[in-house]
């Protein structure tokens, strides 16, 4: 039997993507280590402080409202009903039941992680604003951090969905510019520092491209496993 090198490709390429994957896990992972060691140790406030000052300076009312509501797309009620609506959709289009399954993980776990790291971590807030959705401790933001789960999720679904790459590129440029918007909003009020929002970030990334690589991983399992071997002992006999 001849190798068949597109099957090899086909086969061996997401599991070259999920190992470049856990080393971009595990490399965030250290910069979240580092964050929060500096923050411990009360090293990174002057930095804070002064991107918050340059921030202050423009504040003003009508952007006041635009950061309001651009700040409640990241909220819990919000990507709540959001998740809700992906789920309904994934169920009605595609049947996709593992898409629903490690979405649920990806909110669900995103969430008790963030509560687990505020607690841990227990950092006061720069500020209380009752306009906002700002209580808690403050380290890190877990309005950052749950909307880059909920839209990296959603990005990813699309990604490898059969959509045209165009629609692909404008789901990913979309969702990168939701997430940091939403991040910026949260030093703008006054709910965050902006290692808080940097430290939601990094820590959204490590468990999206968990829950991302668990997902691959069986899919991967399940469609490529066998033909991986096939195409490996056909290499093995072949030399």
């Amino acid at each position: 039997m001849e190798l068949n090198k597109q099957e090899l490709k086909q086969a061996g390429l997401p599991f070259l993507l999920m190992i470049a994957g856990a080393g971009m896990s595990i490399l965030f992972i250290v910069i979240f280590s580092e964050l929060a060691e500096e923050m411990l140790e009360n090293e990174i406030n002057a930095i804070d402080e002064a991107v918050i000052q340059r921030i202050n300076i423009i504040e003003n009312g009508t952007l006041d409202q635009i950061m309001i509501f651009v700040t409640e797309l990241g909220s819990v009620w919000f990507l709540s009903l959001c998740t809700l609506a992906a789920i309904i959709a994934l169920w009605i289009k595609a049947k996709d039941k593992l898409g629903i399954l490690f979405l649920l993980i990806a909110i669900g776990g995103g969430g008790a992680l963030t509560k687990l790291l505020k607690y841990l971590y227990a950092r006061g807030r720069p500020s209380i604003n009752p306009e906002i959705d700002a209580i808690g401790y403050s380290f890190p933001s877990g309005h950052s951090m749950g909307s880059l789960i909920f839209y990296g999720f959603i990005a990813y679904l699309i990604l490898r969905s059969s959509r045209k790459p165009l629609t692909k590129w404008i789901a990913i440029i979309a969702a990168g510019f939701l997430i940091i918007w939403i991040g910026f909003t949260r030093i703008y009020l006054g709910a965050h520092y902006p290692s808080d929002v940097l430290a939601g970030h990094l820590a959204g990334a490590i468990w999206l491209l968990i829950s991302i690589l668990a997902l691959e991983w069986i899919k991967w399992q399940s469609a490529n496993f066998i033909k991986v071997i096939r195409v490996f002992k056909q290499i093995i006999n072949k030399h």
